[in-house]
């Protein structure tokens, strides 16, 4: 059924805004609708974790509960799910979670501004994860940002987790919730003034909505269409969301291939392509928080088409294949081919990224290195990927893929050339890193200089040179 009414689960209740604006944030209807004000502003952008909040959505029967940026989504997203916010955690006879007691406990609260980001934020690490490793709290903490710096008493709390798996509220009161997430199955058309909102459930729903609307932007995680509104300012008329649609939500694997649907996040995907490219999984971990890849994918991240875009390299140097879906029919380009210039693809008005396919091998030698200014949630400077095979130490194929230093993500053809048929040595290598200047033109802006970014591009060229000869790694980044 077909609703213009957004439903979800609110303090054990079914809430229901019909015909809300669909530019309208989360957070935007949190602080004046709701009139809750401990979930907060800091970025507008999704960088420094203040407005997180968590969703929680049926899975197999279960709640996973997902923390994401409430700044940056749109509040549609909330539809079918289980909002909760920091003032939701205090239980019924007004006690605090075991999350808020162990930061307070530890104090982890300096000025207090950032601090209810971080209790969701630790709040959706303690319903998944039945143990909190240090790994896991840097991951969970990556999105979360204090300008007071006091993350050791933060760290200090996640850690005493581990010793209060307690049988919280929430865990008490999950068959009301599963009951009450059921009874919400609509699909959404929402109509606000001169803005329309489609969320449609199947592939075919969303054929007929796009004929209708051509003219649509489409939504997948909206990590960065919601930009234009947020930071911008500005207005989008007609949204298609490709987040409900069943079909899309699929990862196809094979001996030599894995296929990723555009609905699959970011981070359903990260622990699939770990145990195939173990750099690809670190790289995806340092792309953007735990709240971002929640919602953000693969499909959108190669649509919005962003030369700074971290799995755009490293899907070219994969020779990674993009499915589109156009208005009568699949049709399957190279990736290499799909870029045109800045944030210009070959998508056509009405086409969108149904898919990509990344082949898998064990026989080559496969690299990415990603330079920020910061370690975790950054922007690159410049993000490298380096996939060669090697055979009695000569080079057979070399697949070489930069982001950040041209208008597209782009592939080192002049390097890869110079590379092939060589013998795999430290002169040759060398001689090769000597091209970058023919295959790149990069640019000065406010995260680095060209010169710069060419002596990175060189160096991390050489790095993978002396990573694979030595089998060790370097550094960490």
């Amino acid at each position: 059924m077909v609703s213009n009414t957004i439903k979800f689960v609110y303090n054990n209740k079914i809430r229901s805004i019909k015909n809300p604006d669909p530019n309208k944030t989360v957070l935007d209807y949190i602080r004046n609708d709701l009139k809750k004000n401990g979930t907060k502003e800091g970025c507008a952008e999704g960088g420094c974790g203040a407005c997180t909040v968590v969703l929680g959505e049926l899975k197999n029967k279960r709640i996973f509960y997902k923390s994401i940026n409430s700044c940056i989504s749109f509040l549609p997203i909330i539809n079918g799910t289980h909002l909760i916010l920091v003032e939701n955690l205090v239980s019924e006879k007004k006690k605090l979670h075991p999350v808020q007691d162990a930061m307070l406990k530890y104090h982890g609260s300096q000025c207090g501004f950032c601090t209810p980001g971080f209790v969701m934020s630790l709040f959706g690490m303690y319903k998944n994860h039945k143990k909190f490793d240090k790994a896991i709290i840097d991951e969970t903490l990556s999105g979360n940002l204090c300008r007071c710096t006091g993350y050791r008493p933060i760290i200090d709390a996640a850690k005493s987790l581990n010793n209060k798996k307690d049988n919280d509220h929430f865990e008490r009161n999950q068959n009301n919730i599963i009951n009450l997430l059921k009874k919400i199955n609509n699909e959404i058309e929402i109509s606000y003034k001169n803005k329309k909102y489609y969320s449609p459930k199947s592939l075919s729903k969303l054929k007929k909505i796009i004929r209708k609307n051509p003219n649509s932007k489409f939504l997948s995680g909206g990590t960065d269409l919601s930009l234009e509104v947020t930071k911008l300012r500005g207005e989008i008329e007609n949204i298609i969301s490709l987040n409900s649609v069943k079909e899309l939500k699929f990862i196809k694997k094979s001996k030599n291939l894995i296929e990723v649907g555009a609905g699959v996040s970011l981070y359903d995907f990260q622990n699939i392509i770990k145990s195939y490219y173990l750099d690809f999984y670190n790289i995806l971990k340092r792309y953007g928080s735990v709240q971002i890849r929640n919602v953000g994918t693969i499909a959108g991240n190669i649509a919005t088409a962003s030369p700074i875009g971290d799995t755009l390299p490293l899907l070219l140097s994969l020779d990674a294949v993009v499915k589109i879906q156009t208005a009568n029919s699949l049709k399957t380009i190279p990736l290499s081919e799909f870029f045109i210039s800045y944030r210009k693809t070959k998508l056509k008005k009405g086409d969108f990224v149904y898919s990509v396919k990344i082949p898998i091998s064990k026989k080559n030698d496969f690299k990415a290195y990603k330079i920020s200014k910061r370690f975790d949630d950054d922007i690159s400077t410049v993000c490298a990927s380096f996939n060669l095979q090697i055979k009695k130490d000569k080079i057979i194929k070399a697949k070489i893929a930069y982001g950040g230093m041209s208008e597209i993500p782009k592939r080192a053809i002049a390097i890869e050339k110079k590379l092939i048929n060589s013998i795999f040595s430290e002169e040759i290598f060398l001689k090769a890193k000597s091209l970058i200047n023919n295959d790149f033109r990069p640019i000065d802006d406010m995260r680095a200089s060209r010169n710069y970014r060419v002596e990175i591009a060189k160096n991390l060229l050489m790095k993978f040179f002396y990573e694979v000869s030595t089998k060790k790694n370097i550094r960490v980044n």
